[in-house]
């Protein structure tokens, strides 16, 4: 094993036993995973934004860059299927298991494995709401007179430059219906529960009536119905039914317009009220398109780092790309093992990355 390697275990083991897990939102700006940034980020300056709600940004500037890296130190909660303490680091079969070690701690690691062992200059932003699904952290950074030109988003890439990838649009509906006694034939018609139902299944069709669609290696659009609620037992007519939403939009389309031509599959009787929750472009967006595209691949050329497909997960890449900045994302991890049980992370791509940054940060990016 390397030293790289191994100073990136000792971190990556650190930030592992740092419990960022999102929700709940309580990661605070000076608790232990952002003190212990802070505390293994020598000679750089720090600005901490603290935007509530858990939203917590920690900018970590050494020497002048127009080049920013960023990393999301939230991690989703540990599911009960682990079969091991998910925040003890464990290193097995060439593998390093732990809550976050694939998405995105480990990449966080290599990059204070790098900063520490090369002298160059290094823009370091990281955030702890990505999980969460509104990316205040980045909104307002993105907001802010910021000066940087470029990004290189860490998530799971497999050590290979991504620079396309889905929009993301999410929704909530909710449905109105006609409460009574459940004997009656009108139940059929009048469930809020039928409706919302009646509404999943248009909903699907239009789904795969639209699989032809592409964007390079990316075909069709992604939909997942997460959530339906709705009545209170089998003899009584519900009166209303909620649901929530996915949709995963390929660059180029529009995510408002897709989710509102999916609303107007519902009869406008049915539907009690309707509204977006998250959403964000792909990459690249639908302004920059090609041209930000050509960007993007021009900086992975540029760096030296080899061209990965477009994938079918969302980043905060897109965001970045958006305001305008020259954007890829690369990063430790295959997305596969991204929120599961016993997430690892392997110790070739670990060593991969934390090598990319050392080259990257001594010769001044």
């Amino acid at each position: 094993m390397t030293g790289s390697l191994q100073s990136t275990l000792e971190h990556l083991s650190g930030l592992v036993a740092c419990d960022s897990r999102n929700p709940p939102r309580t990661i605070q700006a000076d608790g232990p995973l952002f003190n212990y940034l802070r505390g293994n980020l020598p000679g750089f300056s720090f600005q901490v934004q603290d935007h509530g709600d858990g939203c917590i940004s920690l900018l970590a500037v050494r020497g002048n860059t127009d080049t920013l890296f960023n990393f999301h130190v939230d991690t989703v909660p540990a599911n009960q299927q682990w079969s091991m303490d998910p925040l003890e680091l464990q290193v097995k079969d060439d593998r390093a298991y732990g809550l976050g070690a694939c998405d995105i701690k480990g990449a966080s690691a290599a990059m204070l494995s790098a900063v520490n062992r090369c002298q160059g200059p290094a823009a370091l932003l990281f955030s702890s709401d990505e999980e969460a699904g509104n990316s205040t952290c980045i909104r307002r950074f993105l907001e802010s007179d910021h000066g940087y030109t470029r990004a290189i988003i860490a998530e799971p890439t497999q050590a290979m430059a991504v620079c396309a990838h889905r929009g993301i649009a999410t929704a909530g509906l909710t449905f109105r219906g006609i409460p009574g006694h459940a004997s009656a034939a009108r139940a059929l018609d009048d469930s809020a529960v039928h409706r919302a139902v009646q509404w999943s299944a248009a909903a699907l069709d239009y789904i795969r009536a639209h699989q032809q669609t592409t964007f390079e290696n990316l075909q069709g659009l992604r939909f997942n119905i997460g959530q339906i609620n709705g009545g209170i037992k089998p003899n009584m007519i519900a009166a209303e039914a909620s649901l929530a939403m996915g949709l995963r939009t390929l660059p180029g389309q529009d995510g408002q317009a897709l989710l509102e031509e999916l609303v107007a599959l519902s009869p406008a009787e049915h539907l009690a009220d309707w509204a977006p929750r998250f959403l964000a472009p792909a990459l690249p967006d639908a302004n920059r398109g090609q041209s930000g595209l050509e960007a993007s691949t021009a900086l992975a050329n540029q760096l030296g780092l080899p061209l990965g497909p477009a994938v079918d997960f969302w980043t905060e890449a897109a965001l970045f790309g958006q305001a305008g900045l020259d954007t890829l994302v690369y990063g430790s991890g295959d997305i596969a093992q991204a929120h599961t049980a016993d997430e690892w992370v392997a110790l070739e791509q670990l060593a991969t990355v934390t090598t990319t940054y050392e080259r990257l940060i001594s010769h001044g990016i």
